[in-house]
């Protein structure tokens, strides 16, 4: 029986903006998808997890961590090729941070657009010094590295994205070995200040590659089984989690079978750069490429069960939809059941 779990982060808009955002959205499939239901559930989401609430969900789903954290270091390696035989392994990504008249931020990396051929001259230079502090850094993309640092398990970071737009003070990794992180950050920050890679950068208007993010930390082999995940307009790493970083994206939701989750990522960058117009005009694409084709296949029989779970960053919802309910023609589709 072909059950799918279509997760879609910052579905739900933000409570001060969910009534006028709603208002403008024409999405009628999705209006049937959520109303039409055998049951709406609120998730729990512990903000003490520095992560996302998909992201927690995601790690509870593949087991990759009993308490949600995102230990997926491991795994996403196996992605890249990658199979070390011991350590402890974070994910690494290369990084814009700037100030914001009193605190930091850190860009979504999703609008870096760095380059294969900047991103492996950066890691070329940032290497050594990484191997002189007593850490091996792998490449897999110009987005995604990988960090060997055994003595920094107990290092407590945030996700990239639950840091974005925010103030990084209350984000930055924290722990015993937090002071060790920092001099090798600032070490690699002056190594990239100036260097032509970013003078060639900013010429061309792109945010300079000035640090590094590190996540998501495993122990080597500590793979989970994602054979059941697809992704579709995700970052790299996410999709890695796959099996295969560069797979195409999924645009019909006849391409699942059994039991199975798919993330779609097409409305966190708008979200998170408070685009509004940009995330109706996404969620518009999507009724037409994912929601009515949902709909056709639970009403045809070709899904028998389906969870929509949609979150924004501080509340998450999770409603559950099957053949048998889309009978239900009493109840009236509405959106407003994304309404807090």
């Amino acid at each position: 029986m072909t059950q799918i779990s279509l997760v879609l982060p910052f579905a739900l808009p933000p409570p001060e903006l969910a009534p006028d955002l709603i208002r403008a959205l024409q999405a009628p499939a999705l209006a049937a998808l959520i109303s039409r239901t055998t049951s709406r559930q609120q998730l729990p989401v512990d903000e003490d997890l520095r992560a996302l609430p998909h992201e927690a969900w995601l790690a509870r789903a593949l087991a990759a961590s009993g308490d949600g954290k995102p230990a997926f270091a491991s795994t996403v390696m196996n992605g890249y090729g990658l199979a070390p035989a011991e350590g402890t392994w974070f994910i690494v990504h290369p990084a814009h941070t700037q100030i914001a008249r009193s605190h930091l931020l850190i860009a979504d990396m999703r609008r870096l657009q760095l380059s294969e051929a900047h991103g492996r001259v950066l890691f070329d230079i940032a290497k050594p010094y990484f191997d002189e502090s007593g850490m091996t850094l792998l490449y897999g993309d110009a987005g995604t590295w990988f960090m060997r640092a055994d003595d920094w398990a107990d290092l407590e970071t945030s996700t990239p994205d639950s840091a974005v737009g925010l103030n990084l003070t209350d984000w930055m990794p924290k722990g015993p070995p937090a002071r060790a992180f920092r001099k090798l950050q600032n070490e690699v920050q002056m190594l990239w200040f100036e260097h032509p890679v970013n003078t060639e950068r900013e010429a061309r208007g792109l945010a300079a590659i000035n640090s590094f993010w590190p996540w998501g930390a495993s122990p080597a082999g500590a793979k989970v089984d994602a054979s059941a995940l697809a992704t579709s307009e995700a970052p790299q790493w996410m999709t890695a989690l796959t099996g295969h970083p560069q797979a195409a994206a999924i645009t019909s939701i006849d391409a699942m079978a059994g039991k199975s989750i798919l993330i779609c990522d097409a409305l966190s960058e708008a979200a998170m750069a408070t685009d509004w117009a940009g995330w109706l005009q996404h969620m518009h694409r999507l009724e037409q490429s994912t929601f009515a084709p949902a709909l056709a296949a639970l009403k045809d029989g070709r899904v028998k069960q389906m969870q929509l779970v949609l979150n924004h960053r501080t509340r998450q919802t999770a409603f559950t939809t099957t053949r048998f309910s889309q009978r239900a023609f009493w109840r009236r589709p509405t959106l407003d059941r994304l309404l807090p």
